[in-house]
C-alpha cells in the first residue's frame, strides 16, 4: 500500500461551519477547534456532518482485493485509476504483485501474458485477465472526506488485510483527524 499526492481542502471552513447550528452572529465565528467541534466530530447520527466538508484527495496504490472492498464506501470516489482491462498485457507483472502472491502464480501470469501478446486472441486475453491474482496492485486517484474516512477507520482498523490496517494508520496522520473524529477513543 502506498499513498501519495495528498491534498486536504476546507478544514478550517468546515470547522467554522460546525458552529452554525448554535450561532446567531455568524460574523463572530472562527475556525478554531473547540470542545463543541470535537464533540460533534466524535458523535454520529448526523451531528458529525461538518466532517463531510473536509475533502481529502490522494493517490492510493492498493491491491485488487482491497479496491473491491473500498468500492462499498459510497463517498469515496474514484477519479481515475490504472486499468487492467486496457494494460494488463503491458504491465511489468513481477512489479505489480504484492509480496503475498506466490511466485509460481506470477510465472503463470507471465506465460499467459506472453501467449496473449503473441496471439492477440480474445480467448487468450480473457485467460490472462481472469487469472490475475488479488494481490495485483494498481494506483487510483481518490476523493473523499473526513466523515467517510472516520467510517472506514472504525470498520477496517483491525481488518485481516494488512493494507487496510496501514490505510487506517495513515488516516490517523491527517491534520486534526484524531482530534475531530476519534478523540474519545484515543484518550
Amino acid at each position: 500500500m502506498k499513498i501519495e499526492n495528498v491534498k486536504i481542502y476546507d478544514l478550517e471552513e468546515s470547522v467554522k461551519a460546525s458552529k452554525y447550528p448554535m450561532s446567531v452572529k455568524n460574523e463572530l465565528l472562527n475556525s478554531k477547534i473547540t470542545k463543541m467541534s470535537i464533540k460533534l466530530g466524535n458523535s454520529s447520527g448526523g451531528h458529525d456532518q461538518f466532517l463531510t466538508g473536509i475533502t481529502v484527495n490522494f493517490d492510493l496504490t492498493f491491491t485488487n482485493k482491497a479496491f473491491i472492498e473500498l468500492t462499498r464506501y459510497r463517498f469515496i470516489n474514484f477519479i481515475s485509476s490504472n486499468s487492467t482491462m486496457h494494460r494488463i498485457a503491458e504491465f511489468d507483472l513481477k512489479n505489480q504483485y504484492n509480496k503475498y502472491v506466490d511466485p509460481r502464480m506470477i510465472n503463470i501470469m507471465e506465460e499467459l501474458k506472453n501467449t496473449y501478446n503473441e496471439t492477440k486472441l480474445p480467448e487468450d486475453y480473457l485467460k490472462l485477465l481472469y487469472s490475475n491474482p488479488s494481490g495485483f496492485e494498481l494506483t487510483a486517484r481518490l476523493t473523499t472526506n473526513y466523515r467517510s474516512l472516520k467510517n472506514v477507520y472504525y470498520q477496517r482498523r483491525n481488518h485481516r488485510l494488512p493494507e487496510w490496517r496501514e490505510f487506517c494508520d495513515w488516516v490517523l496522520t491527517l491534520p486534526h483527524f484524531k482530534e475531530l473524529c476519534i478523540k474519545n477513543e484515543v484518550e
